[in-house]
């Protein structure tokens, strides 16, 4: 069987020789990569993703329900047995999630009626209005979700775009982040008529995802980190009687969304040198959360060695901390007083964090 992919276009071989920070702007710490570079990004992005999928290939597919951006329900678990499905994790700030939608959108053109498509937009650094105007630029007709982080977690994201593809059975066969032959034959395989010999088998529930996020007003209870210099921070204050700042972003903010969303970009500079500022006042304890999106330990050090960064970090490479004070968005700092309330939540858009600490350092 051939999978029609007639509107792929320059683009689209573009994207396999192009990882996704490869067209950044340069900034006072980053430089523009030479072609070389671009395509180890890409590879490193292809890396990426196989090593989340390892743990998952031939595990049962998440049981879960999603709703589109038009209303829709789709229960995940209800397909499986009747057909494939196709899952493309994207974001509306991504260059090669760009360059691979035409060839997304003429798969779903061509294939739509014998596998399940759906379009899962990352919500990080994104929102429901930014996916519904890329989907009119794009022309795109498969359903699209913004996720929550519910799929993130269950499917292991760690990149943009990152492909999974789930057989009839319900079983996940393949986990990538190119455009590519592999994904190719790997679609090919999940389209060829089921075997009438043979059983799906039963899958297993994936790990339960906590629905009830922190937020203003609440009390954080049994929650600690471990910064990368071996520090133990208690995020209920119990062991301290100093307020607490949480700094919630991504190594890759200020460069990469410098081109794509410039004012998130801005946004992270300006909260890390205000945080920079502020964690010279003793009176408040700080801690940095960095995404596990597109980062590794190795990503940290380049970031810490290349940006100037005053507080003691850590990285939330499964999106625990992420899901816990339900942070989709960056730069988000969360504020926690010394009896371990939640005082205030900040989004990128807002701009009096001095004030919101002067109030709890009072």
């Amino acid at each position: 069987m051939r999978i029609v992919n007639t509107k792929c276009s320059a683009a689209i071989l573009l994207a396999m020789l192009v990882g996704c920070f490869g067209s950044a702007h340069a900034t006072e710490t980053t430089e523009q990569p030479d072609a070389d570079q671009a395509y180890d990004q890409d590879a490193d992005g292809e890396q990426r993703a196989i090593a989340a999928g390892e743990s998952l290939i031939g595990q049962p597919g998440p049981e879960l329900s999603i709703t589109t951006l038009d209303g829709e329900t789709i229960d995940l678990g209800a397909l499986y047995g009747e057909k494939p499905v196709y899952i493309k994790f994207w974001a509306t700030w991504c260059v090669p999630c760009r360059q691979q939608m035409p060839g997304f959108q003429a798969f779903q053109e061509a294939h739509g009626d014998d596998i399940q498509v759906i379009a899962v937009n990352t919500g990080y650094a994104d929102t429901e209005e930014s996916a519904r105007v890329y989907r009119e630029e794009m022309g795109l007709t498969m359903p699209i979700t913004v996720d929550d982080g519910t799929l993130a977690e269950a499917l292991n994201l760690r990149v943009t775009p990152q492909h999974v593809l789930i057989d009839r059975s319900g079983h996940i066969t393949h986990i990538g982040h190119r455009d590519d032959q592999a994904l190719e034959q790997a679609l090919q395989a999940v389209l060829e008529p089921a075997d009438p010999n043979s059983a799906a088998t039963e899958g297993a529930a994936v790990k339960d995802i906590d629905a009830n996020a922190l937020t203003v007003g609440d009390t954080v209870t049994h929650l600690d980190v471990t910064t990368r210099d071996g520090t133990t921070i208690d995020l209920t204050r119990e062991t301290t009687d100093k307020p607490l700042g949480v700094v919630f972003f991504a190594t890759w903010c200020e460069p990469y969304l410098a081109e794509s969303q410039p004012e998130t970009s801005t946004a992270c500079r300006r909260v890390r040198e205000t945080v920079n500022q502020l964690s010279e006042d003793q009176s408040v304890q700080w801690v940095g959360i960095i995404s596990g999106l597109w980062t590794q330990e190795s990503d940290v050090e380049s970031y810490l060695d290349t940006t100037e960064t005053a507080i003691p970090v850590l990285l939330d490479a499964e999106g625990e901390i992420h899901r816990a004070f339900g942070v989709q968005q960056i730069p988000t700092v969360v504020l926690i007083d010394a009896d371990g309330k939640i005082t205030d939540k900040l989004g990128p858009q807002d701009t009096a964090l001095g004030e919101a600490v002067e109030r709890l350092s009072q």
